[in-house]
């Protein structure tokens, strides 16, 4: 299955990048986007899960290190923790809700940061058909220098008329 799926683009939103009220307030703080294309047949959702688990784009340390294919990280966590059973379905309520906190925890962001979000990231929570968020995991679970994050979150968006499986990282660095 893995071999299905084929990347289409990313996209990277740095906080750094615009202009803030009060210096600092960016946090560091970024959103990474891949899109995948979905394959042709009908795959049930844990299938595809796996199946993005298994791609090479998924094989980030989201660090400085970039995607590696042959990586035993991502993220915090080294890849052989990630399995698709880590994932829980939620909804865009609750999705966005844990978005937006993220994004505004050190206040308002600036009006062309938000436009950026809501078209990169929130108009896409409206459309997709399934949304997963990856729980955090045991200890163990966390590589050698995988605590470099502050905040981690990691959706992945499932959206069948568009024919695409987006990976959606918001973080720190």
């Amino acid at each position: 299955m893995k071999s299905r799926l084929t990347h289409e683009a990313s996209t990277f939103i740095n906080f750094r990048d615009y202009k803030f009220q009060e210096s600092g307030s960016h946090g560091y703080r970024w959103v990474d986007i891949k899109h995948l294309r979905l394959p042709g047949e009908s795959v049930e959702a844990r299938e595809l899960l796996a199946a993005l688990i298994g791609h090479e784009q998924f094989r980030d340390d989201y660090a400085g290190g970039g995607v590696l294919p042959e990586g035993s990280r991502h993220g915090p966590y080294w890849l052989t923790s990630v399995t698709s059973d880590a994932y829980e379905a939620v909804s865009r309520e609750k999705s966005a809700h844990v978005l937006w906190g993220w994004a505004d925890q050190f206040g308002d962001v600036p009006a062309e940061l938000e436009a950026d979000l809501r078209q990169e990231v929130f108009d896409r929570l409206v459309v997709a058909d399934n949304i997963y968020y990856l729980n955090e995991l045991e200890d163990e679970a966390i590589h050698d220098w995988g605590r470099v994050h502050e905040d981690f979150h990691e959706f992945v968006l499932i959206d069948r008329s568009a024919g695409r499986i987006t990976l959606l990282v918001a973080a720190d660095d």
